[in-house]
């Protein structure tokens, strides 16, 4: 498929700088032009993000640092100091990558960060989470050019692979010395839109579990019917796993209260076995992606687990591609002095705020996990939630209104003082 003509923008090569078109916020031909970088798996460009910051470094006036935490995985930082260092600083983070795209199923080239006549901006990331980089950018410079400054330092964190779990960005990272020398006290990381008028705002996380259930069983000829196979072990599997899944569904469907952050999800993934069709395999595999709330016994699920092991037969045994047991929260009470810094500032603003625990996985997850409070925030409402979905878009209108919220949020949090 042929990219999208431009709707007259100007735009220069990959990496070039984008001339805004008559009329346009200087801000959104910054947020289109950083959603032209293919920052997009399994071939990131890297290379082009890195100098896309090199260049917003020396446009702000901040240092910046760059610290290889794996072979070829940078994360970056930006700093403003405070004028009182020794305070916990405030951590503003954001990931360079997105998912990929199945460019026959958009309606506009992906990364050509097309803008119909709603305004609306069509591009991989624009929701998850090129936006709220920009947004961020864009508050700063805003604040530096008032003149403004913070009792507390404030970091721009941008890291490489969040997209594919975190485990070579953020989950080193936050081990690292380099990261310990920030001294950060709370942290704002990515959250998701929503489509009516309030605000979503994300306190915790469901802990990722990737689970393989290995069935071994009795081979023999396709003709007989052989005891013990391991097809009728996986069967048993996959019927409790499902049996499970309904129940949790049930729950959310049946309750006012909850959101999908506060159930368990459970899916089949993937099922692996079998060398031809007249042989009965000796193995067979199932293997789930369940997502479970931080506020569940993980321990007593797990035994679960083993009890349907039990019940499909002898020798089922499992094992885990992963397995996060953080079930650190943020707390959202009004005493709490990092959460009523946040919470007031938007109540100034007249935002309505809805909490929850988040569906997916953030590098949030591994921020809590040191013990450090972090909430998942991207300003977008009145939006549908497009991330990792076909024609993702954000509209220009509430891009803009992103940057005015955190050139609230910003001042509140570093300006903390107790």
């Amino acid at each position: 498929m042929l990219p999208d003509k431009e709707d007259g923008d100007g735009s220069g090569g990959a990496g070039g700088q984008i001339m805004s078109p008559k009329g346009e916020d200087p801000s959104v031909s910054l947020f289109r032009e950083y959603l032209r970088l293919r920052t997009v798996h399994p071939e990131p460009d890297y290379d082009g993000a890195l100098r896309f910051l090199d260049r917003i470094a020396v446009e702000l006036g901040l240092p910046i640092k760059k610290i290889e935490v794996c072979p070829g995985k940078v994360v970056t930082i930006l700093t403003w100091q405070g004028t009182n260092p020794n305070l916990k600083s405030v951590l503003l983070n954001s990931h360079t990558d997105v998912v990929p795209v199945f460019q026959e199923h958009w309606i506009h080239d992906a990364f050509s960060a097309f803008k119909d006549a709603e305004g609306n901006i069509y591009g991989r990331g624009s929701q998850d989470m090129k936006c709220v980089t920009i947004q961020y950018i864009q508050a700063v410079r805003r604040l530096k050019a008032e003149g403004q400054k913070f009792l507390r330092t404030l970091h721009l964190t941008f890291v490489p692979d969040e997209e594919v779990g975190g485990e070579k960005g953020m989950e080193t990272f936050v081990k690292h010395p380099e990261f310990q020398k920030l001294n950060i006290g709370f942290a704002l990381d990515e959250g998701l839109a929503n489509p009516g008028n309030a605000f979503t705002v994300f306190y915790g996380e469901r802990n990722v579990w990737w689970i393989t259930i290995r069935c071994p069983g009795s081979p023999g000829h396709g003709s007989r019917f052989v005891e013990n196979t391991a097809a009728e072990k996986l069967r048993r599997i996959i019927n409790s796993f499902l049996d499970f899944r309904e129940k949790e569904k049930h729950r959310l469907n049946t309750s006012q209260c909850f959101t999908l952050g506060d159930v368990a999800t459970v899916n089949l993934t993937m099922v692996k076995g079998g060398v031809a069709y007249n042989v009965i395999p000796a193995e067979m595999d199932a293997s789930f992606d369940l997502r479970i709330p931080p506020t569940v016994n993980l321990q007593e699920f797990e035994k679960m687990i083993q009890g349907w092991c039990k019940e499909a037969g002898d020798d089922v045994t499992y094992d885990f591609a992963q397995k996060h047991m953080n079930q650190n929260m943020t707390s959202t009470q009004e005493s709490d002095p990092w959460w009523n810094a946040f919470s007031q500032t938007c109540k100034e603003m007249d935002m309505t705020l809805q909490k929850e625990i988040f569906p997916a996985a953030t590098d949030s997850r591994f921020i809590r996990a040191v013990g450090i409070p972090a909430i998942g925030f991207s300003p977008m409402n009145h939006t549908p939630i497009l991330l990792h979905d076909h024609n993702e878009y954000l509209n220009e209108r509430v891009f803009l209104k992103g940057i005015d919220v955190y050139n609230k949020l910003i001042p509140a949090l570093a300006n903390r003082v107790s």
